[in-house]
């Protein structure tokens, strides 16, 4: 059974998308900002994370650069979660290491396989 991490600071957004996994068969834990998303990666060393990319505190892309200098979470598969739908966003998440990228709103179709890609 595979851990995913989903962080995003609309609360209906974080409970929609974490029902879509947990229906699918994933263990969800969840984040509101990528400063609390830090903390639990520690705590609860998930398989995968699904990140928005807009988010007070720290966003997605600075919470990346956090856990690529890190040797223990720097292997851990992140897929974004966006609305930010230009090129160039994509360019610099992949630049940064993101392994996939879904564009809001999405499905919970495009959801489900942006992550088993990502983890395969």
């Amino acid at each position: 059974m595979s851990k995913i991490l989903v962080v995003d600071d609309v609360k209906a957004e974080l409970d929609l998308i974490s029902q879509y996994l947990i229906k699918a068969g994933y263990t969800v834990v969840t984040a509101n900002d990528g400063k609390e998303a830090l903390e639990k990666v520690i705590n609860n060393k998930p398989d995968a994370i699904l990140t928005d990319w807009m988010m007070p505190n720290m966003g997605g892309l600075d919470l990346c650069r956090q856990l690529k200098k890190k040797p223990e979470t720097a292997d851990i598969p992140v897929v974004a979660c966006t609305a930010k739908n230009r090129d160039v966003d994509k360019m610099w998440a992949s630049k940064q290491g993101v392994k996939g990228y879904v564009v809001k709103p999405c499905s919970k179709e495009d959801i489900i396989s942006a992550l088993q890609a990502a983890m395969a």
